[in-house]
């Protein structure tokens, strides 16, 4: 039997017996000596512990494009930016209407004086943003606004004569200290100078906003950048005037237009991120971890590999989150039609589902002031319908745009009421609201002169003594949308509610080529329309007032390039949305004149919100630290934190 199956108390005896055998055979006090032992065999030592290594853990990620460049300057796709999420990092998070530092020290701000205003002279011939924003050459006749000025009311005339003191903005931005691109070599704030001039740069592409108003951005020292404006320019949004800072040592030889080309940049970019790209395959892109991350001393990121997968296909993408192939699904893949499957994996524990709002509102124009009119001759034009804003309110009445959220969304988003989303801490409260409201619609039409002449709601109703339209005009309009799927849906919704205030609806789809053609040709930009539902994306967290100034009207002068397709002119709101957007977030004037161009909107109703597109992603079951933020740049922006199994469990 083995010692060790012996019961305790026979391996203690033995143990005892042991013990008093071995003291019998010791010499004794004056007995005779032992002989010498004989001398110990070699032994060979044991190997050193060596801990079986962990495999490597792997983040797999299904996209639903494959990128189109992975050069940050190249114009990536949706599916490039989730891509370059894992490359670069920052330099700043857009979170919840915020802005949050990443490889900043902090956002640079008035209080600390990291952000100072100027003041500077100006003269005949120097270049400044006049009363509007406008970049311009300073002459007799410019209204500016002096140092300290934020509003119409305080500009003055520029008398060509006198010097002249406007503000010119500074930022101050400070580099984290310890940060270094992937092959170990520091980044340094020449690297985001060097970003901004190939940002600048004609081969680029991208607006040249920022950079025509922008005076100088340089490097003061290896981690300090200095953005300078132009007179005059007060942008509300500077603290995202900084560049992300690209690898000037490896791509410095290569011209701007090089770089737009080059393997170097457009399919292995260097960056200093918490992954770096490895391999890219027809339908994967491979990236392992950086050791020379920022973060690494906190874990970060939590895998050693993550595999990109390419799955245009939304039933493929969610077959291999099934099968394990996929661990997050992003919103690159369209998973509108899966969202009644996705609610059910959730409630069942099976999958995570995620969806979020995104910064694209979905608008139905209302054709004011089509471009026929500019010539300022109406005769053989279109009837005035548009003329009168209890016209666009009865339409706002007698539209069911719950029902879209309600049977095309989901659900999932609320009806907006203006062109700031509810949750922006710029959201003007208690505005005009616009319920499905067919007989307060009907009202309205009756008070203006549109009768029911015939007593039959399905029919159009006919003008009596209204303003501007020739009695027995029929209110017929015209609807022009895209042939997509989800237009159809809400126009065919939209159109039978119109119909039910005795409002004829012809419903028309044009490919996207048509539709969006440039004017005077195109519908949308020539302003030759009734009712055009299209979308408008709002890039920064600030409202987009401007979208409907009278500056950004599409005609001839400006080669029909503008997004205020609707023609929609009015002084007050033009002053509303400058004042607001040529302030400082700390200023009172700020919110004020954001809430005030919103009050105004929504009384004249040049178009209606219909909703936020969603956004929907979706993971295995123990994800954490993701989330979709209707302000992010991309669904990846916390990629590093990514993580799943036991630890992410309830």
């Amino acid at each position: 039997m083995p010692v060790s199956n012996r019961p305790l108390h026979a391996i203690f005896a033995i143990f005892i017996l042991l013990s008093l055998t071995l003291s019998a055979c010791q010499p004794g006090q004056g007995g005779t000596s032992a002989p010498p032992p004989a001398p110990a065999a070699t032994q060979t030592p044991s190997p050193a512990y060596t801990p079986t290594p962990l495999p490597p853990r792997t983040l797999n990620v299904c996209l639903g494009a494959a990128p189109n460049t992975l050069y940050p300057l190249g114009g990536p796709n949706a599916a490039a930016r989730s891509v370059l999420e894992a490359v670069y990092d920052g330099p700043f998070d857009a979170l919840g209407y915020d802005y949050k530092p990443v490889i900043l020290e902090k956002m640079p701000n008035l209080e600390d004086g990291s952000v100072q205003l100027a003041s500077v002279s100006v003269t005949n011939g120097n270049e400044v943003a006049d009363a509007d924003g406008t970049l311009t050459i300073l002459k007799a006749g410019t209204r500016v606004r002096p140092a300290g000025c934020r509003s119409d009311e305080c500009a003055v005339v520029f008398d060509g004569i006198n010097p002249l003191a406007m503000d010119a903005m500074t930022v101050m931005f400070k580099l984290k200290s310890g940060l270094l691109w992937s092959d170990g070599t520091p980044v340094t704030a020449e690297d985001s100078a060097y970003a901004f001039t190939l940002a600048k740069n004609e081969e680029t592409p991208g607006s040249k906003f920022i950079f025509d108003r922008t005076q100088s951005y340089e490097a003061v020292d290896d981690q300090t950048l200095q953005w300078w404006g132009k007179p005059g320019f007060i942008d509300p949004t500077y603290f995202v005037n900084f560049w992300t800072p690209l690898p000037k040592h490896v791509w410095g030889q290569l011209s701007a237009s090089e770089l737009q080309k080059s393997e170097l940049s457009s399919r292995a970019p260097m960056g200093y991120g918490p992954y770096v790209v490895k391999e890219w395959n027809d339908d994967s892109l491979r990236l392992t971890k950086n050791p020379y991350y920022f973060r690494a001393a906190e874990g970060l990121p939590k895998f050693d590999e993550l595999i990109f997968r390419i799955v245009p296909n939304a039933e493929a993408a969610m077959a291999n989150l099934i099968n394990g192939r996929c661990d997050l699904i992003d919103s690159t893949v369209n998973l509108d039609a899966q969202t009644s499957l996705l609610k059910e994996m959730d409630r069942t524990g099976q999958a995570r589902a995620y969806f979020g709002q995104t910064p694209t509102l979905e608008w139905l124009a209302l054709g004011i002031s089509p471009a026929s009119y500019d010539d300022g001759v109406q005769a053989k034009d279109r009837p005035d319908f548009f003329a009168d804003p209890r016209l666009r309110q009865a339409i706002a009445y007698c539209l069911d745009r719950q029902a879209i959220v309600s049977n095309v969304l989901y659900g999932l988003v609320d009806v907006p009421d203006s062109f700031a989303a509810s949750a922006s801490p710029l959201h003007a409260a208690s505005l005009q609201a616009y319920p499905f409201d067919p007989e307060k619609g009907k009202q309205l039409l009756n008070n203006m002169g549109w009768r029911d002449h015939d007593n039959n709601p399905a029919t159009p109703r006919h003008a009596q003594g209204v303003d501007r339209v020739v009695n027995g005009t029929e209110l017929n309009l015209t609807y022009i949308a895209t042939s997509a799927a989800q237009r159809r849906q809400v126009a065919d919704i939209l159109s039978q509610s119109l119909i039910g205030c005795g409002i004829g609806v012809n419903v028309v789809h044009l490919s996207q080529l048509e539709f969006y053609a440039e004017g005077p040709a195109g519908p949308l930009f020539g302003r030759n329309f009734d009712l055009a539902e299209f979308a408008m994306h709002t890039p920064s967290v600030l409202p987009a007032c401007e979208r409907f100034a009278s500056f950004e009207i599409p005609s001839a002068a400006n080669h029909w390039v503008g997004t205020n397709v609707s023609g929609y002119k009015n002084p007050e709101y033009d002053a509303a949305c400058s004042s607001a957007r040529q302030s400082l977030p700390s200023e009172a004037s700020h919110a004020e004149n954001y809430r005030l161009a919103q009050a105004i909107f929504v009384q004249d109703l040049p178009a209606i919100p219909l909703f936020f597109r969603i956004e929907t992603a979706a993971a295995r079951f123990d994800f954490c630290n993701f989330a979709l933020d209707p302000t992010a740049a991309s669904d990846l922006y916390n990629i590093e934190a990514f993580d799943y199994g036991d630890a992410c469990l309830p």
